[in-house]
């Protein structure tokens, strides 16, 4: 194809378009690069949603350069999701401040709107870390206007940023050493980096990178030089540099923006890896701290805050390491004989996705409670089962909404069966008929999963109050859909309490899942508890492996 020396708004809805493919193809090896500012293995998938968030945005606008160019700022705002989509969705709104009222985009705009763009990123960020996509930005942008100086037309231009880009994400480890000591560049540089190839597959029609299938970078050049690096040894050590707080808080503050200044200064006192961003009433906000009360408290006194979104980092991260020793990919994929209706199962722990697999499942996503699955991991797994018809079994409440998005997005026909947790997943499947219809088996596997009486024993991970009374940290507790049942100190005794209250005469069978943290001794007490208090049920026990949970019940 020619090369173009300009774009027109229609260029710029396809420079995004391919952008949002380009991430979500890189997905898996951006997750795989995050260890900063925690290693919880989702700066792809979020930066990835964010731009989801766009196309949609664009795809009900109007496709004058002022129209397009509001979507993408509205549409990045609002499905901002993380950190790294928080700080991507400035990049982007900096980026269109510089266009919206250019009628083409040549290359001098061009430099200007991504020296904009780095500027907006900087501005959003309150304590700014170098070796990381603000860096990639700011280096790429300079490149960018450099070259633009120099009379280079739109195609230098873009070829100038791509390679500082390049180069300054092969330099991020020697800035932030928990980079350097993972053996990996900064996740978010490299999803940044997908936003200049997909310009230039527009300009010049040049192909989008592939993912490396052995390092997840994104561009072959540099892959070769981190495969240099690597072979010499030249990671370094250092600090992880990797935040200590332990949790993640986010939400839409509607204030006016007089009130931002003060509510930042609020925030720098409690937490870090602050953003803020927006404007015009309407503000994204995310912090890691320890504090979730003043963050919150910090907002209802600015203006009022929604869309309250809460992640424990450090439940987070174990949870990700499951995900890492699973494999990037979705597993056990070996049912795919045709049936007339698939599964798709959500799980994590090695005995849980076996027992999934014995019962029928057909793919297998990786996830749960603090590591949801996107909708594109959802998405994927449906359209490579063997079925036109699929079924989801969520597996967890947080997941639901996500599962139920995936319909929309295939040709195929997708139900939700609203399962909440493994032993209504497993008891879903029990009515499961490869050769039935969708329809049928939803209803029939629904049912199914509505009978179940499910429990679930944690570990508090601070102090806190309920109505059995105080929870100390390391303290074991015993959870229903009715909240909090039981409380104590040690697992068997949080056990017992937990199925005296939830198995009465009319069950007849109790499966236990065994999760990190169970013993053979404990379940053994649980036996006996349930054959000397509960006689007429039968104990069933399985190796389910899940992280967090040591202990599920399915009550029958």
């Amino acid at each position: 194809m020619p090369t173009i020396d300009k774009l027109t708004a229609e260029d710029l809805r396809k420079m995004i378009a391919r952008y949002a493919d380009a991430l979500s193809t890189h997905r898996v090896g951006i997750n795989t690069l995050n260890v900063y500012p925690v290693p919880d293995g989702d700066t792809g998938t979020n930066m990835a949603l964010t731009l989801e968030s766009v196309v949609a945005e664009m795809s009900a606008a109007d496709r004058d350069m002022v129209a397009t160019c509001k979507a993408i700022s509205h549409g990045s705002l609002m499905g901002a999701r993380g950190n790294s989509g928080v700080i991507l969705s400035q990049i982007l709104r900096g980026f269109c401040d510089v266009i919206r009222s250019a009628p083409v985009l040549d290359g001098p705009t061009f430099a200007e709107a991504l020296a904009a763009a780095s500027e907006s990123a900087y501005g959003a960020v309150m304590r700014p870390v170098e070796g990381t996509i603000l860096t990639v930005v700011r280096e790429s942008s300079m490149g960018a206007v450099t070259s633009a100086a120099s009379g280079a037309n739109l195609l230098g231009v873009l070829e100038a940023a791509q390679v500082a880009g390049i180069d300054s994400l092969a330099r991020t480890p020697e800035l932030l050493p928990v980079l350097a000591e993972a053996g990996v560049v900064d996740a978010g540089g490299t999803g940044f980096l997908l936003f200049i190839a997909a310009a230039l597959h527009v300009v010049d029609g040049r192909a989008l990178p592939e993912p490396a299938a052995d390092d997840g970078i994104v561009d072959p050049v540099l892959a070769a030089e981190l495969r240099r690096v690597h072979a010499h040894g030249e990671h370094g050590h250092g600090e992880s540099g990797v935040a200590d707080l332990r949790y993640e808080v986010m939400y839409f503050l509607e204030a006016d923006d007089s009130t931002i200044p003060a509510f930042k200064d609020v925030w720098a006192g409690i937490g870090d890896s602050i953003v803020v961003v927006g404007g015009d009433g309407l503000w994204n906000c995310h912090i890691h701290t320890d504090d979730i009360g003043a963050a919150i408290e910090a907002a209802i006194d600015a203006g009022r805050p929604r869309t309250i979104r809460v992640t424990d980092l450090h439940e987070q991260v174990e949870e990700e390491r499951w995900v890492r020793e699973a494999g990037t990919e979705n597993a056990m994929v070996e049912n795919s004989d045709p049936v007339a209706t698939a599964i798709v199962a959500v799980a994590t722990g090695d005995g849980i996705r076996r027992i999934f697999h014995s019962l029928g499942v057909q793919r297998i996503v990786t996830g749960g409670q603090t590591m949801n699955p996107s909708t594109a991991q959802l998405l994927e797994a449906v359209n490579s089962a063997p079925a036109d018809h699929v079924i989801i079994l969520p597996n967890n409440k947080n997941i639901i909404p996500v599962a139920e998005q995936v319909d929309a997005q295939t040709d195929k026909v997708v139900h939700v069966v609203r399962t909440r947790g493994v032993a209504e997943g497993f008891a879903s499947l029990l009515a499961y008929d490869p050769e039935s219809t969708g329809v049928d088996n939803a209803q029939a596997m629904s049912e199914a999963a509505e009978a179940v009486v499910a429990g679930e024993v944690t570990r508090a991970v601070r102090d806190s109050t309920c109505e059995l009374g105080a929870i100390r940290e390391g303290d074991y507790l015993g959870i229903s859909g009715d909240g909090i049942r039981a409380l104590a100190s040690g697992v068997d005794l949080v056990c017992t309490q937990l199925l005296d209250g939830l198995v009465d005469d009319s069950h007849e069978i109790v499966t236990i899942i065994e999760g990190e943290g169970a013993s053979d001794a404990v379940t053994r007490h649980i036996s006996v508890w349930l054959q000397e208090h509960r006689p007429g049920v039968t104990a069933e026990v399985h190796h389910g492996g899940q992280p967090l949970y040591p202990y599920l019940f399915g009550i029958e």
